[in-house]
């Protein structure tokens, strides 16, 4: 018995008890490994990878030639009419297309606005869109839109209202009909995020508002858009960005054409790393999004707090 309770001693000076706060800490630490590894290996490290290969002349049909040259390929896309093209039609892309959905989803907002069973089964149904993923949209409405088959399309063409090529074919009509793609998809996605930013606002204000005989457009002018203006802000954001890396819609209806009227960054990235095998300059221009995108976000970030501090009078 004290030969058993010395050994149980001596152990007990060899191997000192781990405090709970330390097995806590190590507990959270294996609990985030894998998740880090994941971001490590499917983010990082991409990344790193597409700036590096930005900085060399990389051609995979000509892997021998590759050197490094620094940022000439920056300053080369700078100089190419087809990526100052890519970058307007992105710009017009985005514009038009989060502007047009801002405006349809604050009308769907306000309609929904009030919580009856009607309304919540008509949410349920406009939401349909969202759940689709803009590949197959973009090749439902080219089955829709083409002019040889089209349901919609066919007739259009017939009866003269469109070209007899088809909506995607002609420069002057193709990417308007891409931007109306992407207000059917995304529009509801926006009227959602507005419409719980409605649903937040204080009912003692808008019941101050009416007792004291403000006008529905006074009410919304001075007491509704003001605090909604951070759940507007968050809309844009989201929408702002994911239009600007717009790629799938695009490549399944048009591949950036007719000629390059519809080209978008992705789209012309794509093209340069996958047709033309010129992974330098396709890491280039994949960059080049990746930091007008970065700025975008940080920009409309700044503005949510701002708007939110003001609207919660901090």
């Amino acid at each position: 018995m004290n030969l058993t309770s010395s050994v149980d001693s001596k152990a007990a000076t060899r191997l000192p008890s781990v405090s709970f706060a330390m097995r806590r800490k190590f507990f959270l630490f294996a609990m985030a490994l894998p998740a880090v590894a994941y971001v490590i290996a499917l983010g990082v490290f991409p990344l790193v990878k597409g700036i590096w290969y930005s900085l060399y002349e990389y051609n995979l049909l000509k892997p021998a030639r590759t050197h490094f040259v620094g940022i000439d390929n920056y300053v080369n896309l700078l100089a190419d009419a087809d990526f100052r093209g890519a970058i307007a039609n992105t710009v017009i892309f985005t514009v038009f297309s989060v502007a047009i959905e801002l405006v349809f989803g604050f009308v769907i907002a306000l309609a929904l606005w009030r919580d009856d069973r009607f309304n919540r089964a008509c949410l349920t149904l406009i939401l349909v869109p969202v759940t689709i993923t803009p590949l197959v949209v973009g090749l439902i409405f080219k089955g829709l839109l083409l002019a040889d088959y089209g349901m919609v399309g066919y007739y259009l063409a017939q009866w003269g209202i469109t070209d007899p090529r088809g909506l995607f074919a002609t420069p002057s009509t193709a990417l308007a009909t891409l931007i109306f793609i992407d207000i059917w998809e995304w529009t509801p996605l926006v009227a959602l995020i507005l419409l719980a930013g409605l649903k937040a606002l204080p009912g003692d204000l808008l019941e101050a508002a009416a007792v004291d005989g403000a006008t529905a457009w006074r009410t919304f002018r001075s007491i509704t858009l003001p605090l909604m203006l951070p759940a507007v802000m968050l809309a844009l954001t989201l929408r702002t960005i994911d239009a600007f890396r717009v790629f799938d819609s695009v490549f399944v209806t048009t591949g950036g054409g007719p000629g390059n009227s519809t080209n978008t960054l992705m789209v012309y990235a794509v093209k340069e790393g996958l047709s033309f095998f010129n992974i330098g300059k396709a890491s280039a221009i994949s960059n080049i999004a990746l930091l007008c995108v970065a700025i975008i976000a940080a920009c409309f970030i700044l503005m949510i707090r701002h708007f939110d501090k003001k609207a919660n009078g901090r």
